[in-house]
């Protein structure tokens, strides 16, 4: 730390590495775009261990995202329809986000607005315990939409 008002603990440069040094500690510049360069003696492995702890613990607390996916053909009969249904809802009720795709096979991309008919009644059914993030996007031979879980208030 280079200056003169040595009460506030600013003393030049020289000063500084030979207090660290004398306390076994380190200097370390905290802030070198500051002027002037602001500098703290500390240990440095027990600071760099410290910072390791506190990004676990953030880490930690980040909330993960888990996507299911269910997947529907363009003529999906109404039975294996609500049996995906019902799991869809239990994926939403345990906060996972949903990908709901129609496959088209070979020829079957003429059915596109079958295909589409069916995620859109998928996501009323489910409005209930989702928002839809995404309509109904072709992408290649899929038909995809997501629909995340509404937070409980």
């Amino acid at each position: 730390m280079v200056g003169d008002n040595v009460e506030m603990g600013v003393y030049p440069l020289a000063k500084a590495i030979a207090l660290a040094e004398e306390q076994g500690l380190d200097l370390v510049e905290i802030s070198p775009n500051a002027a002037p360069p602001v500098c703290k003696i500390i240990d440095y492995k027990k600071f760099l261990y410290e910072q390791k702890k506190r990004e676990k613990v953030m880490k930690a607390k980040a909330s993960k995202v888990i996507v299911k996916e269910i997947r529907f053909g363009p003529n999906t009969d109404d039975h294996d329809y609500d049996f995906k249904k019902k799991h869809a809802e239990k994926f939403l009720k345990e906060g996972a986000k949903l990908k709901a795709y129609v496959f088209f096979k070979g020829r079957s991309i003429v059915y596109k607005d079958k295909g589409e008919i069916l995620l859109l009644r998928l996501a009323q059914e489910l409005e209930e315990l989702g928002k839809v993030e995404q309509m109904p996007k072709l992408e290649g031979k899929r038909m995809t939409m997501f629909i995340a879980p509404k937070t409980k208030k």
